[in-house]
């Protein structure tokens, strides 16, 4: 039977105040569900700017239980709207215990599920192992590598520099993931040059379309826009460089948006996943009695 799925995100610039960045993901969300959307997903950490550009103690007070005042809007506004929305938060899960969190909301059910960031980058500009500890994986508990049960699928939600791992695509494809969603949170550093920075928006548009690709699903990767100063004044700050996409299941591209605030609906044909696996079998194909030493660190 043919299922058709309207799903829509938005891209948008974020603040420290957030106020003004729920506001403007808000209107988003809005604007989305009116226009007939069923799954709207938000970037990474939309509620706040990109404050990992720094060290500083003192940011962690932006972190929130889940069901703290943004956890609480969220949710109020996926019932309100009767959409599943997939929000981001920077987690408090207990004193000295911070997670960079994607958050699913299903309607009037609330929060059906969350997933934890398991790769956590440490890079000039992206100190994010200074914030967040990466996420439990205990499969009893559904922790990891788990997709999120909804009302309109099973959604394998990922985040930002999970998105190069095509193990975790992998995981989440076969756990029964129907969809793979990204928020993330990627910009040019303002100094390389225009074939440095073509080069690495160009990598990260094709890794998530290759996961498509790979696992026969559909791909949903929302990025923000907009500059960000480094508030240390260490390096010029960041140009998060927008591209928020959606893909099909052999990787075509069905939306691709610029460099500029953007929201973007897509409807998608679900019947086609099992269309597209039947004449590209990768998962009949697996050797998976040949694949132990992918839990290896390197093979030396």
């Amino acid at each position: 039977m043919t299922r058709h799925l309207k799903v829509g995100l938005v891209q948008q610039p974020a603040w420290p105040d957030k106020l003004r960045s729920l506001a403007e993901s808000e209107a988003g969300i809005r604007e989305l569900a009116g226009a007939g959307a069923e799954l709207v997903m938000l970037q990474e950490l939309h509620a706040t700017h990109y404050f990992c550009q720094t060290e500083d103690t003192d940011l962690f007070d932006l972190a929130e239980p889940l069901d703290g005042p943004t956890g609480t809007r969220l949710a109020t506004l996926a019932a309100e709207l009767d959409i599943v929305l997939v929000g981001s938060l920077f987690e408090r899960r207990a004193p000295g215990l911070y997670h960079n969190t994607a958050v699913v909301y299903d309607r009037n059910r609330g929060a059906v599920g969350h997933y934890r960031k398991m790769h956590i980058p440490d890079d000039p500009g992206f100190y994010e192992k200074f914030y967040f500890t990466p996420g439990d994986q205990d499969e009893g508990r559904g922790q990891g590598f788990q997709p999120i049960d909804t009302s309109v699928g099973r959604l394998g939600v990922l985040v930002c520099w999970d998105q190069w791992y095509p193990e975790a695509a992998r995981l989440m494809a076969l756990a029964g993931a129907e969809l793979l969603l990204y928020p993330t949170a990627i910009g040019w550093h303002p100094p390389d040059d225009e074939a440095e920075k073509t080069r690495q928006k160009d990598a990260w548009t094709l890794i998530q379309r290759s996961h498509g690709v790979a696992n026969g699903l559909p791909v949903i990767v929302a990025n923000r826009v907009g500059h960000e100063p480094d508030p240390s004044g260490a390096t010029p700050g960041i140009d998060f460089w927008g591209g928020s996409f959606i893909c099909g299941p052999q990787g075509e591209l069905l939306a691709h948006a610029g460099q500029e605030a953007k929201r973007m609906l897509v409807t998608l044909d679900m019947a086609r996943c099992e269309e597209v696996r039947r004449i590209w079998p990768y998962l009949r194909d697996r050797r998976i009695d040949a694949y132990g030493d992918l839990t290896r660190r390197y093979r030396d």
